[in-house]
């Protein structure tokens, strides 16, 4: 259900009805999108301004949610990590990440509300490569379909209580390169931008991407008012495309050309993503090159201390770099901000639950076929 414009509910719904069936159908298309984005349901019988046969009608049709979740992990910093399993049994993750708490003063004015970022993922495994992630060790599954994408939002919103029009940020930047599921990434964000569903304006919605070129342009053709932000971790193509494979077919020149072209709304940055890993690109001869790079850009950059994890041999670097390499291009011109890091005690990097837990699964079905045979 969460794969449906109020348009397209509607036009299922009304392939042999009367026009004046249609006009009750495209209102209750809306009726329907408010049940789903700002209450939060999960069965048509709750639908209750909705004629029961209609509700029964509407059950045979479609299904509403498609996803499990398989298991949540709570951060003493207020992340929460949510490993979600499909219908045909495949793992993916989404994050939760509290940026802000609510602030109120002695006489409960709220000073400040709330800040939340969700994180989500647009495919199961990845076929980019990055050798720093653990999404990639898996290699890549399939691509997640707009209801599959959609469903995290909501599933987020409800289980951490949010008011269906408190506004979050979403991030593309979970398992999956989300430009490699273009088609199904743009569905979603018009669903979840909709005024009658969750209402989640698109100036709010980021999509982070490795460097496809044709589709960095395809994306920037639909003009869809969302912001971008380019996984680029190296100032040169040597260093770059052993990190990125990608970059020996889309290297950084090409990249940055595609994003000169960019749409921007007024004020807005293209953003660039820039981990920082211990001794490898963390220098100030890195910072200077950077600089030189972003020349003539509205850029602001996204400084991340890399995420240990067991299956990579690259370490988090030292702060007092980090702080200076940050100085550095503030000096001469460029936004840029160090990322703090979130949920560091419950494996919050992209694929590292989804693999704790297949782990885990391989090694009780190992022993369960062991005792089987004892």
């Amino acid at each position: 259900m969460y794969a449906f414009l109020p348009e397209e509910i509607f036009a299922i719904e009304t392939l042999h009805h009367s026009h004046s069936e249609k006009l009750q159908e495209k209102f209750r298309a809306k009726q329907i999108y408010g049940w789903l984005y700002n209450k939060y349901v999960l069965d048509f019988d709750s639908m209750s301004n909705i004629a029961k046969a209609h509700r029964e009608r509407l059950a045979s049709v479609f299904r509403i949610s498609h996803l499990q979740v398989r298991h949540i992990e709570q951060s003493s910093d207020g992340t929460r990590k949510y490993l979600f399993q499909t219908h045909d049994n495949l793992l993916f993750e989404s994050v939760f990440i509290l940026m802000r708490e609510k602030v109120i003063d002695d006489d409960g004015k709220i000073l400040k509300s709330e800040k939340y970022t969700f994180c989500l993922s647009s495919q199961v495994g990845c076929r980019v490569g990055c050798v720093f992630c653990s999404t990639a060790k898996g290699g890549f599954v399939r691509n997640l379909n707009a209801g599959e994408i959609v469903e995290q939002v909501v599933f987020l919103k409800r289980d951490n209580h949010i008011d269906s029009h408190k506004s979050v940020n979403i991030v593309f930047m979970g398992m999956g390169e989300p430009l490699d599921n273009l088609k199904n990434v743009a569905k979603a964000i018009k669903i979840i931008s909709h005024k009658d569903g969750l209402n989640i304006a698109t100036r709010r919605q980021t999509i982070s991407t490795s460097g496809i070129v044709p589709q960095i342009e395809r994306l920037g053709a639909m003009n869809l008012g969302v912001q971008i932000a380019l996984s680029l971790h190296a100032v040169d193509d040597c260093l770059r495309s052993k990190l990125i494979p990608m970059n020996k077919v889309y290297n950084i020149a090409k990249v940055l050309e595609s994003l000169k072209k960019f749409p921007l709304q007024a004020r807005k940055r293209i953003l660039f993503e820039y981990l920082v890993l211990k001794d490898v690109n963390d220098s100030l001869e890195h910072a200077k090159k950077l600089v030189k790079l972003l020349h003539g850009f509205r850029a602001k950059v996204n400084l991340i201390p890399f995420n240990p994890h067991s299956d990579s041999v690259f370490e988090r670097p030292r702060r007092e770099k980090l702080k200076l390499f940050a100085d550095y291009l503030y000096e001469r011109g460029i936004v840029a901000t160090i990322r703090e890091s979130r949920g560091l005690d419950i494996n919050a990097a992209c694929g590292q639950l989804r693999q704790k837990i297949q782990n885990k699964d391989f090694l009780e079905d190992k022993i369960a076929l062991n005792n089987n045979h004892v």
